[in-house]
């Protein structure tokens, strides 16, 4: 899948980033002889163009691939197939001072705060470590600590460097987290899930921390959730991912008011927003799919109440649905003869 026509100029003109076809297949083993048992469609010919200033959400549900495009963007996972861009240049090193310099414009915030920061190092320590590994630390380190944390907003600073992460909050350690990640000045941030393991008292301070470091620092993000609701609220686009696939992109305004692709509809359901234009239908059959036996065609179209027979035959590309915004669905493909366009007969299936 190549980049939407016409999304350049939705998010920039000139990307920061840009994912080209990526794709990532993990073997699976079998459990009694240790051969490979399948391979694991994680990730399916995703292509994405990341601008050098905004918020970028890829929005889906547990599954569908977005934490691990946000791994190869990240490069800590080697796609099976595809390439990465930075400032439109190939990434190909995969060791010494190119790789590091990608690290260090390229930085990751995990999901579990807890998890990501050393249990027996200090505040100080993890937020001075970036500083020495990348020699960043030319004037007073312990000012340019207090400067970082008074980023995030953990102020005063002394009250915090000393603290383990056992001591800190959660909405605490993830501060921190994004700290250490802001202490090499990157120039894209990937937030993979920043919010979900937080208190929900605590999840907007975060979001707002996010949005500052936007409007104030002009740092690029990529915010990956599972929340489309939180997507439209800190989001310039939204990607939506579906069992691998990027299903629909665009405006966050537009994506999240006026729908194109059914699965975007389905997460719009399970998020209810009173100042939505219109409603939307929630409806969907069976569960998601197996990604070791993908279904064909349409992924979704198993669980698609709209799904009609070339949905399970061909893959839909990317159709404009309006400037900027895209939709991979064959409801807006033009041309379609009456037999691609029969409905499928609807099977009993649970509710999703």
């Amino acid at each position: 899948m190549t980049a939407p026509a016409g999304l350049d100029a939705t998010v920039s003109e000139s990307p920061l980033l840009e994912a080209r076809g990526l794709t990532k297949h993990f073997p699976v083993r079998g459990a009694t002889n240790g051969r490979r048992g399948g391979i694991v469609h994680a990730v399916d010919d995703v292509s994405l163009v990341v601008p050098s200033a905004g918020i970028t959400a890829i929005v889906g549900e547990s599954g569908s691939g977005k934490s691990t495009l946000a791994r190869m963007l990240a490069r800590l996972i080697k796609p099976t197939s595809g390439e990465l861009l930075l400032d439109g240049q190939t990434c190909t090193a995969a060791l010494g001072g190119a790789r590091r310099e990608y690290a260090r414009a390229i930085q990751l915030v995990l999901q579990d705060p807890f998890s990501s920061l050393n249990p027996v190092h200090d505040v100080r320590y993890h937020l001075a470590r970036p500083l020495k590994v990348h020699k960043l630390a030319s004037g007073s380190l312990d000012e340019a600590i207090d400067g970082l944390l008074g980023r995030v907003s953990l102020t005063p600073a002394a009250n915090f460097t000393g603290k383990y992460p056992h001591e800190l909050s959660g909405g605490q350690r993830q501060r921190v987290a994004i700290a250490r990640a802001l202490a090499v000045a990157p120039r894209l941030l990937l937030a993979d899930e920043p919010v979900s393991m937080l208190d929900v008292s605590i999840r907007l301070g975060v979001l707002n921390l996010l949005a500052d470091l936007r409007e104030k620092d002009g740092l690029a993000i990529v915010y990956v959730t599972h929340d489309i609701a939180s997507a439209r609220y800190l989001a310039d686009v939204v990607a939506v991912m579906y069992a691998g696939r990027v299903v629909e992109i665009g405006p966050a305004a537009a994506v999240t008011s006026e729908p194109a692709h059914p699965y975007t509809e389905l997460l719009l359901s399970a998020a209810p927003d009173p100042g939505r234009a219109r409603s939307v239908p929630a409806r969907a059959r069976t569960a998601p799919p197996n990604l070791v036996t993908p279904p064909p065609g349409c992924r979704f179209h198993p669980r698609c109440p709209h799904a009609m027979r070339v949905c399970t035959s061909g893959v839909p590309e990317m159709t404009q649905i309006s400037p900027g915004h895209h939709s991979a669905c064959w409801l807006h493909v033009n041309g379609l003869d009456t037999q691609q366009r029969t409905p499928l007969v609807s099977k009993p299936g649970k509710e999703a």
